[in-house]
């Protein structure tokens, strides 16, 4: 009997082993998903800094716990004065913080980082290998790139216009929208071609991805929007002045060459209507 239950006890260990591996392949698989979508723009497994640090090894430099607890909410670490998580802003192009990623729990947290430690990911991300290339901007980039800016040649995929929501030091008198950063300055606080075309591919902070998740910017125009920003961080300055103040100042402005003109109009006006009066009253005194 005994070796019977030796038996059974070999089965449902062996069960047990395949059920923990299947389930973690298949984390790996959900964590693959989760890394390519809302990942890959600032991060590469192997494939050197992008926006964010290279992931290769990341369980290796620090423990998976600790891991899991900035995955959840990175700015309640960095807030908190953990020194590594400080170290991070630190060496981020323009102390940029990492957004609290939607989505992420402990759970998905977890498969993520069993699909970094399978380090399947390598090189460059596929995302932008082939929006961003290596060649020069042109001067065809930069007349598409502003077209698509301000919304004069529609997204491919219906986005709205950058213009909508941000604003560039070469622009308009008026410029742009508030409700994002001023870009002006963008090229070299992103990482450059790099790192701002691996954001423009895949947006990594909750309100761009609740407008461009549905409707991505297509390779063709990342590079020419590319051109645009670099164009404005090199040969401009922020915008600076609010637009509304600049419109205020317009319409006032516009209001009292309005009034002067209606004053040259009616004072030609009354001055022949006094001299019908004058006139007839001459006429009547003859």
């Amino acid at each position: 009997m005994r070796w019977i239950w030796n038996v059974r006890t070999a089965i449902l260990a062996t069960a047990l082993c395949a059920s923990s591996a299947a389930a973690i392949v298949a984390n790996a698989q959900d964590g693959g998903a989760f890394f390519k979508q809302n990942c890959a723009a600032c991060h590469t497994i192997g494939g050197g800094r992008v926006l964010g640090p290279d992931l290769k090894d990341v369980t290796k430099r620090k423990a998976r716990a600790w891991l899991v607890k900035f995955l959840q909410s990175p700015k309640a670490m960095i807030d908190s004065g953990d020194a590594y998580a400080a170290q991070l802003v630190q060496t981020a192009p323009g102390g940029m913080v990492m957004p609290t990623v939607p989505g992420m729990t402990p759970d998905v947290a977890n498969a993520l980082l069993d699909y970094i430690e399978g380090g399947t990911t390598a090189a460059k991300p596929d995302l932008t290998a082939n929006a961003i290339g290596d060649r020069a901007f042109t001067s065809a980039d930069m007349a598409l790139g502003q077209q698509l800016f301000l919304g004069e040649r529609p997204l491919a995929n219906g986005g709205p216009a950058c213009v909508s929501c941000h604003t560039l030091g070469t622009i308009s008198w008026l410029g742009g929208g508030r409700l994002g950063p001023d870009l002006t300055n963008a090229f070299d606080r992103l990482g450059g071609r790099k790192g701002l075309g691996a954001w423009l591919t895949a947006p990594p902070t909750p309100t761009m991805q609740a407008v461009f998740g549905k409707h991505p910017l297509q390779p063709e125009e990342i590079l020419p929007l590319l051109a645009v920003v670099d164009t404005a961080n090199n040969r401009s300055q922020p915008a600076g002045e609010s637009p509304i103040l600049k419109f205020l100042a317009l319409g006032f402005s516009g209001m009292l060459v309005g009034l002067f003109l209606l004053q040259l109009a009616w004072r030609g006006r009354i001055r022949s209507v006094r001299r019908s009066i004058v006139r007839a009253h001459m006429r009547g005194l003859q």
